[in-house]
């Protein structure tokens, strides 16, 4: 188990390295500067701002100081907002966008486990057609639609929640909505057809010819064998909800960091544009990583597998 985490952990920092090259060159590779996006600047100034930001060195130079300064874990100074460094900026807005995946990712998998479990407990009944009905509408709309019909009718015409902003617990609910229509259907889904495989299994019928009652037999034996797709999907899930929701943040009025990264493109602010990329791509490596690590809780062969292997 030690090796498989050591490999990971060094796959995760090469991965990480590759991907701060591709941005940084990227970044130089686009026209224009982060000061003259608006008006014209003054030579004297532009030459000032230049050297302040270390932009006035060579390509090779800035790229040597730029990994020097993320190995002492420096993000650097936002060139668009001023005495703010990049990691403020991330630690200022993350935190919203944080608690509105999180929550979205909980209710996901509530919802979607149970929609999955009653379709495949009710085949072909009505409740497993509404269930798939409800997975193929999450699946179609685009969240941006979810979130612009959901805030137009309970926001706006009926009043009962506010549009915009985060002011209490309550205005959570319209962007959670918006951004667990799809994971809901798609958790539904493969919940649906795993658990369909699983109930007809000879593990299953020897648990009910032992007089077990449905309940234990579900959830000791049925799901935990059944969970195992949603598992995959849930790392990759999570990272996509808490990193992806930047117009649902947008329509809402959500002060996260899906705003921040699309506002440091339009105003090619280098420093903030890499420094969000490279949190993201943690976020989804770390999600990924504690993916494989849930496996062992819930399989404990998967485990064992991985002893056999280290030895």
């Amino acid at each position: 188990m030690a090796r498989y985490f050591i490999g990971k952990f060094v796959s995760l920092l090469f991965s990480l390295f590759i991907l701060a090259t591709v941005t940084f060159f990227l970044m130089k590779a686009i026209p224009g500067d982060p000061f003259t996006a608006e008006k014209a600047v003054p030579p004297e100034i532009l030459a000032k701002l230049n050297a302040f930001y270390g932009l006035d060195k060579p390509i090779w130079q800035q790229y040597i100081t730029y990994l020097q300064n993320l190995l002492n874990f420096d993000l650097g100074m936002s060139m668009r907002s001023q005495y703010q460094t990049v990691s403020g900026i991330i630690a200022d807005s993350f935190i919203y966008s944080l608690q509105l995946g999180l929550i979205a990712v909980v209710v996901s998998v509530i919802i979607g486990v149970a929609l999955g479990l009653l379709a495949a407990l009710y085949y072909r009944k009505w409740i497993d057609t509404a269930a798939m009905i409800v997975a193929v509408l999450g699946v179609s709309v685009p969240s941006f639609v979810v979130a612009a019909f959901i805030q137009e009718w309970i926001g706006n015409k009926l009043d009962l929640l506010n549009p915009a902003g985060l002011n209490g617990p309550a205005d959570f609910i319209m962007p959670v909505i918006a951004l667990s229509a799809l994971p809901v259907a798609f958790i539904a889904r493969l919940t649906r057809s795993s658990m369909l495989e699983v109930l007809t299994a000879d593990f299953v019928k020897t648990a009910k010819s032992k007089g077990l009652r449905q309940q234990v037999i579900i959830i000791r034996h049925a799901l935990r064998n059944g969970i195992m797709p949603v598992v995959t999907y849930l790392g990759p899930m999570t990272a996509n909800v808490v990193t992806g929701s930047v117009i649902v943040e947008q329509i809402f009025g959500i002060p996260g960091l899906g705003p921040q990264f699309v506002t440091s493109v339009s105003n090619r602010d280098y420093t903030l544009i890499m420094g969000i990329t490279l949190f993201y791509a943690v976020i989804l490596m770390i999600a990924r990583l504690l993916t494989d690590i849930a496996y062992a809780f819930i399989d404990p062969r998967i485990e064992l597998t991985n002893r056999k292997e280290a030895a």
